[in-house]
């Protein structure tokens, strides 16, 4: 009887609080041309960061990734204004 009910269960994962660690960071223009940004990654996250007019950061977008970002990095296209990014990741 036992051993039945545990074909059913469903297990679900849910994570309460995202990572705060920053693990990795690249700057770049990637929003707008000649736009001051940092990306960063923390954990299962990827943030874009941009300073205000008071030197602090402000979040503009955050993105939940599958698996953990290890590693980050900029390059820029010839002949284009904006940065691209490449995200190094495991696959959780």
């Amino acid at each position: 009887f036992f051993f039945g009910a545990l074909d059913k269960m469903h297990l679900y994962n849910l994570t309460l609080q995202k990572n705060t660690a920053i693990t990795c960071a690249v700057y770049g223009s990637f929003s707008a041309p000649k736009m001051q940004e940092i990306t960063v990654g923390r954990g299962k996250y990827i943030d874009l960061l941009r300073p205000d007019e008071n030197g602090h950061l402000i979040t503009i977008c955050s993105m939940e990734v599958f698996g953990y970002v290890r590693s980050l990095s900029a390059f820029r296209l010839s002949g284009t204004t904006r940065d691209f990014l490449v995200v190094g990741s495991d696959s959780g």
